[in-house]
């Protein structure tokens, strides 16, 4: 393939992104009840307290997609070194194509091609590698929301609930173990015949050490306790009366979930609002009001990183060229 159609490729794979993710977002946007139902209700309160709220959640967004940033940047150093700004322009150029992708799957594409072609796939496992760091938090915090729920609202024999701690237990205490000792993928993907010819690309998880494990836990926790505190900071800004516990608590049960259904970035809006209204029922009423909030934080962390990514998306280099 010479040079000019691989220009003409990768113009061609860039315009249908942006178009993709264009037509997406405005449909969902002209089609999102939520949305609606939240601008009604911050219509009736203080100026000053929602222009407050809603910069404070756009600083936690920036925050957060930075942390994530540099834990990519740190992910990768293994593999190829890159530069702050370049780990910050692939991770919203990945943003961009994970809105129209299931499970978000084509955030790894927008990532990896900002790297060399031959360090692609190993980017690739690398940012799995931070995946599977956040799965862990969002598991083991959830696990045990779950259990103060049933423990809470859920009526249940006291022989099963005192038997549900040690199964809670075990479980956490199987994604930690398996986290930081990540490097048990390579035996057990080793014993797989047609894995082995791939070896040399899942080798890299040798390289990361357990101190390289905990620092990348560390990004991912201080991730999780941003998106967080954004949750908390809308909820309370609708239902101020809510319990603190009691929202702290569903909130983690709604990430929990969450991250067990797969689903598009733009459908995923439906399946949190559905989530948060079940489990919020049981300490508030407002239920317009929970939806709104997810609607809301749905808009502010993903669509709007989105549309700042699409920025990105004439940088990214599929060929390994110089230029595309």
């Amino acid at each position: 393939m010479n040079s000019n159609n691989k220009k003409a490729i990768s113009i061609l794979v860039k315009c249908s992104v942006l178009i993709l993710a264009t037509v997406f977002i405005v449909y969902k946007l002209n089609h999102n009840t939520n949305l609606s139902d939240f601008k009604r209700l911050v219509s009736q309160l203080s100026d000053k307290q929602v222009y407050s709220t809603m910069a404070a959640l756009f600083l936690l967004m920036l925050l957060n997609w930075f942390l994530e940033s540099l834990k990519w940047k740190f992910l990768v150093q293994h593999i190829e070194r890159i530069s702050i700004l370049k780990a910050v322009e692939s991770v919203f150029c990945g943003l961009t194509w994970a809105i129209f992708t299931p499970n978000r799957i084509g955030e790894y594409g927008g990532r990896i091609f900002f790297l060399a072609p031959r360090k692609r796939v190993f980017g690739a496992i690398a940012m799995a590698v931070g995946a599977v760091g956040q799965m862990v938090i969002t598991n083991v915090v959830g696990a045990v929301a779950v259990l103060w729920f049933i423990w809470n609202f859920i009526s249940v024999d006291n022989w099963l609930l005192y038997a549900l701690i040690p199964v809670v237990f075990v479980f956490c205490l199987f994604f930690l173990l398996f986290y930081f000792n990540i490097k048990w993928l390579i035996s057990l993907l080793s014993r797989i015949s047609f894995l082995k010819q791939f070896k040399k690309f899942y080798m890299i998880l040798a390289r990361y050490s357990k101190r390289d494990l905990m620092i990348v836990f560390i990004y991912a926790m201080t991730r999780f306790i941003v998106f967080t505190s954004q949750y908390c900071l809308v909820i309370h800004l609708l239902i101020p009366e809510i319990p603190i516990l009691g929202m702290i608590m569903m909130i983690f049960i709604l990430f929990f979930v969450q991250s067990a259904l797969p689903s598009l970035d733009l459908l995923d809006v439906g399946v949190r609002a559905m989530t948060a209204t079940y489990f919020f029922s049981f300490i508030t009423q407002h239920e317009v009001a929970i939806m709104a909030s997810t609607a809301c934080i749905w808009f502010i962390n993903l669509i709007i990183p989105a549309i700042l990514g699409a920025g990105f998306v004439f940088k990214l280099n599929f060929f390994g060229t110089a230029r595309n």
